[in-house]
């Protein structure tokens, strides 16, 4: 399939305006800002309540010119300097393909992504004229962004999103790839849940060949989390909740990935990664203690405080924000287990289990590694110690 120019694009493309969209159609929007409309849904359903809303015509997808043929081998990572992000990358390039990192414009420019050998272009999907440039000539999107803490959750997971997958389609993208969360169909009292969940159904809707992966949780979180402040005396927070999350290496979740994109039996499917095993948060502190030798200075923040803490955030408009991020820790701090069985998907991609890294592993090795790196300095500094 071929790409098309910024030129060759249609007018309704290039032109802001407000859009009309309803999902099932396989017109392609302008990429002006969608309006999305939440409306909460009780907790356990699983329909999605959010809609985007337009005003210009659908553009038939016979009416966009062709254009130069595009590789199979060119990707776009989009938050390529994420946890995630730079995992996509440096495996991308370690295959062979030619990586395109889109990165919002920063003080301090993704130098390392260029010095990995990735082309990086500078676009934010919170302005969504931005986009369309960085998808000339890309075969493949793998879309790991999220949002920055301190900015409203829908400006980027779900309007910056939703204008990427219309950009996306009105530009021949042949393959979407998105990042989700475990469960997020079952909790659409959360707002980050829901709106991945959506996301899920306007990509299934958008006509494009897709993978979605539905994540449980990274390992490289638990190192700031708990590993780092063990190590520094620090207290580490924890809740009461027996919640167990399966934890994956990301660089695992890079490595199925691409295997999944070059397996045809895994296009247009809704996968789930989780690691070997699920973990409580009370079992991994005991494992960094263990891995550490010394004792955590835990301090616990029972799950009714944050239930508490929410709801009164509601009460405060300029607090809507921290109040939707907190319904998402009040999930992560419940009774509620993020794993899934991985046989069939093992199956289905190849894999072998007993290569997915185990977290016991995982921290092994980070702190034999950071313990070594510990005790070369202190046998330095005692070498430069100067007596008077």
């Amino acid at each position: 399939m071929a790409s098309t120019s910024l030129a060759a694009l249609p007018s309704q493309l290039a032109s802001p305006g407000r859009l009309r969209l309803r999902r099932g159609r396989a017109g392609l929007p302008s990429t002006s800002r969608p309006q999305p409309l939440l409306h909460r849904a009780p907790k356990g359903g699983s329909r999605c309540r959010l809609a985007v809303t337009c005003n210009a015509q659908a553009v038939a997808p016979t009416s966009i010119a062709q254009g130069t043929p595009v590789r199979p081998t060119s990707i776009l990572v989009v938050g390529a300097t994420g946890t995630l992000g730079r995992q996509v990358v440096r495996r991308a390039l370690d295959e062979g393909y030619d990586v395109r990192c889109l990165v919002r414009p920063r003080p301090a420019p993704a130098d390392f992504l260029r010095d990995w050998g990735a082309t990086v272009v500078n676009a934010d999907l919170s302005k969504p004229e931005t986009i369309p440039a960085t998808l000339v000539g890309i075969h493949t999107v793998i879309d790991c962004a999220t949002g920055r803490p301190e900015e409203p959750i829908r400006t980027v997971d779900w309007e910056g999103k939703v204008a990427l997958i219309q950009c996306a389609k009105a530009m021949g993208i042949q393959k979407y790839v998105f990042y989700s969360i475990h469960n997020c169909d079952k909790h659409p009292e959360v707002p980050l849940m829901e709106i991945k969940h959506c996301t899920e159904k306007f990509i299934q809707d958008s006509g494009l060949d897709y993978i979605i992966i539905r994540l449980c949780g990274f390992m490289q979180g638990l190192i700031g989390q708990y590993a780092v402040p063990i190590l520094e005396e620090k207290s580490v927070w924890g809740t009461d909740a027996p919640t167990r999350i399966a934890y994956m290496d990301t660089q695992d979740v890079a490595r199925l990935t691409f295997i999944a994109m070059r397996n045809e039996k895994a296009a247009k499917k809704l996968l789930t990664f989780a690691g070997p095993r699920a973990w409580t948060t009370q079992e991994v502190i005991t494992l960094c203690e263990r891995l550490a030798g010394q004792d955590a200075n835990v301090t616990t923040v029972p799950v009714a405080v944050l239930r508490f803490t929410r709801q009164l955030t509601r009460f405060f408009q300029w607090t809507n924000d921290v109040a939707d991020r907190l319904a998402f820790s009040e999930v992560l701090s419940s009774d509620t287990v993020f794993s899934a069985p991985m046989n069939e998907t093992y199956q289905l991609l190849g894999v072998d289990a007993n290569d997915i890294l185990s977290l016991e592993k995982y921290l092994q090795d980070y702190f034999t590694n950071i313990l070594k790196k510990l005790k070369d300095i202190k046998a330095q500094s005692k070498q430069t110690d100067i007596f008077f």
